[in-house]
Parts: structure tokens; C-alpha cells; sequence
């Protein structure tokens, strides 16, 4: 063997141990994956989750999890943001002019917490600072049994999905509606453009003492179609009916 073999065979076993060096640190890679993903599953089974179906006006989730996180910690928070139409009227109406929220979700660490927060919350007066804006409302929270916070997302994606399809819907008897009324326009300014055509050329027509071909509709002579009527049948018919004599009747009837 030459030079170059002995490279080969020398360089091929350090491969090697840099192939299985490599297996067995993806293999290492995907057990502390699987355990990691264990735990974070075990930790989600323990999750609690409570709905907010009032959000009070000026609160957002910052100001939502500073209020809620003296209960319990809190791994996730979701609002809902407030209709487009609500929020011009309110703004009509002088109200509040900040983005607000109409319901929400709030996410705890535990299950024993979400519970207690919704059973010592709901119905009572949110309270705090005198001087803030919701001191005075009163807190709408329910704890979900058996709701994770993937159905919630869920639900949500769920519910723009349906929304997206109502604009959608909503968007394409618009554009009908308005396809409609343009081909409208058009064949009235259509109409309207022959119509004074015809009239300049009448107009023409009779200055240049010629008779129109094409005489309009206010020029034309109406046609008064008559039909011969016959006359009623009840008048004449008594006198039409032969009547039978009396001589006729006696003879019928005096024979029995």
C-alpha cells in the first residue's frame, strides 16, 4: 500500500468516534428534551384558569396582574379588545378614550388558587386606591374546571375565525350591491346620452325641414286601438224565447 493508504486508514477510526460522539449527543439531547417537555406537562395539568367577563374601563393586563398577583402567581393574561363600533360610540358619548377591554383570561400557577381567587372575587368591589377609576366596580371572574389555557387560545382563534368570515361575507354583498348600482349608472347615462342624440337630431331635422325617422316618443301620434263590442244577450232574450201555450199545458198535466 502507498502513502495515501495509510492516511486513509489511520484518519478513518478518529471519524468514526466523531460519528458516534455525535449519536450520542442527540440522543442525550432528545432524553432532556422528553423530560423537559415532561415536566412542563405536569406543571400544566396543575394550571388553574379564571374568566374575566367584565373588564373595567381604563384596566389593562398590566394593571390586571399588579391587582391579581397579591392572590396568586399568574403565568398568563389575555384581553380581549373592545369592538371597533362600541369604542367610536363611547368616544361619541365623551367617555373614556383609551383602549379598552371587553372580557379576559387570567392564567395561575395552581388550580387551588384560580378557585379561591373566583369564589373570594366574584361580586365584590374591586377596591384599591380611592383615587383610581375602578375602585368602584365590581369584580365578574369564574374559575374554568377542566380548561387549559390551549382551549382558551383555541376559542380565540376560533372566534376570529368567525369574525374573519362574517367581514368576508359582509365585504362581498357590499361589492355586489355597489356592482349593482354602478351597472345601473352606467346604462342611465347611456340612455340619457341617446336620448339627447335623438333630440339633436330632431331638432336638426325640423330646422332643416327635413321629417324625422326617428320621431321620439313625445312627438309620436298615439294609437287608439277599437274593438266592436257585442251587445248584452240578457236584454233581448225574453223576447228571443218561444213560450208555450197554455192549450199545451192543460193537455199534459189535465190528462192525469
Amino acid at each position: 500500500m502507498g502513502e495515501k493508504d495509510l492516511v486513509i486508514e489511520e484518519i478513518s477510526p478518529a471519524r468514526g468516534e466523531e460519528q458516534r460522539g455525535d449519536e450520542v449527543e442527540t440522543e442525550v439531547r432528545k432524553v432532556k428534551k422528553k423530560k423537559k417537555s415532561f415536566k412542563e406537562g405536569g406543571k400544566l395539568e396543575k394550571r388553574g384558569v379564571c374568566h374575566v367577563s367584565r373588564v373595567p374601563p381604563r384596566m389593562d393586563h398590566v394593571k390586571l396582574r399588579q391587582v391579581l398577583s397579591q392572590f396568586g402567581e399568574i403565568q398568563r393574561i389575555y384581553l380581549v379588545p373592545e369592538a371597533a363600533a362600541a369604542q367610536m360610540n363611547r368616544k361619541r358619548a365623551g367617555g373614556f378614550r383609551g383602549q379598552a377591554f371587553s372580557e379576559g383570561w387570567v392564567e395561575f400557577t395552581k388550580k387551588s388558587v384560580a378557585k379561591r381567587v373566583a369564589n373570594m372575587l366574584n361580586g365584590q368591589q374591586i377596591g384599591g386606591r380611592k383615587r383610581s377609576s375602578f375602585y368602584y366596580d365590581i369584580w365578574n371572574v369564574k374559575y374554568l374546571s377542566k380548561i387549559k389555557w390551549d382551549d382558551v387560545t383555541d376559542e380565540i382563534a376560533q372566534r376570529h375565525a368567525v369574525r374573519e368570515q362574517k367581514l368576508a361575507l359582509e365585504l362581498s354583498a357590499a361589492k355586489r350591491e355597489r356592482d349593482f348600482y354602478l351597472t345601473q349608472v352606467d346604462k342611465s347615462h347611456a340612455l340619457n346620452s341617446i336620448e339627447e342624440r335623438m333630440k339633436k337630431k330632431q331638432k336638426v331635422q325640423r330646422e332643416s325641414g327635413k321629417i324625422s325617422d326617428f320621431p321620439s316618443e313625445q312627438f309620436a301620434p298615439k294609437v287608439i286601438r277599437q274593438f266592436p263590442q257585442k251587445k248584452p244577450v240578457a236584454d233581448e232574450a225574453g223576447k228571443i224565447k218561444p213560450g208555450l201555450s197554455k192549450d199545451i199545458l192543460a193537455g199534459v198535466f189535465g190528462g192525469q
